[in-house]
């Protein structure tokens, strides 16, 4: 399956490489499993920036650099094991729109359907991907209520949870200073890491430090990914349903907005077989 990734230390600004190249399993660890494309999102002067290839990340030399380097209050990256659409840059996660970032792990069908109800905003869509399309959904919706992200992701996961065939819908969304989490259904796991301010290790064999970071030191984070990165004790799994939005304060706020399960839920065998082979969680 697609592998998700998101973080925030906002209103401080820090980097991403202990998580996305140092951890024990890291995105680039995780990208050996999902080879169809690897993206990282950041922000710069409250700018959003992605940087994106349709290749696996240990291979992407780039990747590696950007994770490196930038600084951001937040970060979201995503590594993809294809499910709807070709090995293109259009199709390759984060996407963006509206100054805001979005990626996404699962299968949603009825794109016709999502189109329909996009109306105008079907502009926002440049690839062939459903993730794409939920978030066109989610963006349209926030444009329509007057800015409230929370209340557009709930609008618009109710109405595909009700209406529309899936499997899962895992998605992270950010912004330059929060960040909103969703699992749904109980299909595939979702993780978060309250963490407060501490130096990053890892210890390898005989207790020697195979990695060590000190860029979080000082602050806090929350950190979102579809698997455990490390060993610290502090993972949770996030409950089947649960909307997770830590604000630019670092206070997190958590609801179940779907407590039901989907009224056309997928399984494996009802899925064509390049998104059913997607699917797997090793």
């Amino acid at each position: 399956m697609c592998r998700l990734f998101g973080l925030t230390a906002a209103p401080h600004r820090t980097k991403a490489t202990f998580w996305l190249l140092d951890a024990p399993d890291s995105l680039t660890a995780q990208s050996h499993h999902d080879p169809d494309g690897a993206g990282l999102g950041y922000f710069a002067d409250g700018e959003a920036h992605t940087h994106k290839a349709p290749i696996a990340a240990y291979e992407d030399r780039c990747f590696a650099e950007e994770a490196k380097q930038e600084s951001s209050t937040t970060f979201i990256a995503h590594v993809r094991y294809a499910s709807t659409g070709g090995l293109d840059m259009k199709n390759t996660h984060p996407f963006e729109q509206d100054n805001r970032l979005f990626a996404h792990n699962g299968v949603v069908e009825g794109l016709d359907r999502m189109e329909a109800r996009l109306g105008p905003d079907r502009s926002l869509v440049k690839g062939d991907t459903d993730s794409e399309r939920v978030f066109a959904l989610i963006t349209s919706e926030i444009r329509a209520n007057g800015g409230d992200v929370t209340a557009a992701i709930t609008t618009t996961t109710r109405w595909i949870a009700e209406q529309l065939p899936l499997f899962a819908l895992n998605l992270i969304l950010i912004t330059d200073r929060e960040l909103w989490a969703l699992r749904y259904p109980e299909t595939h796991r979702l993780y978060v890491l309250e963490r407060p301010p501490a130096h990053l290790r890892h210890e390898g064999t005989e207790g020697r430090i195979r990695v060590h970071s000190a860029d979080l030191a000082t602050m806090p984070c929350v950190v979102v990914a579809s698997e455990r990165m490390d060993a610290d004790p502090g993972w949770r799994l996030m409950e089947p349903g649960e909307l997770l939005h830590v604000d630019g304060a670092q206070r997190t706020h958590k609801k179940i907005i779907l407590p039901d399960p989907p009224r056309h839920q997928m399984s494996l065998r009802d899925l064509r077989p390049e998104a059913a082979a997607s699917q797997h969680t090793a």
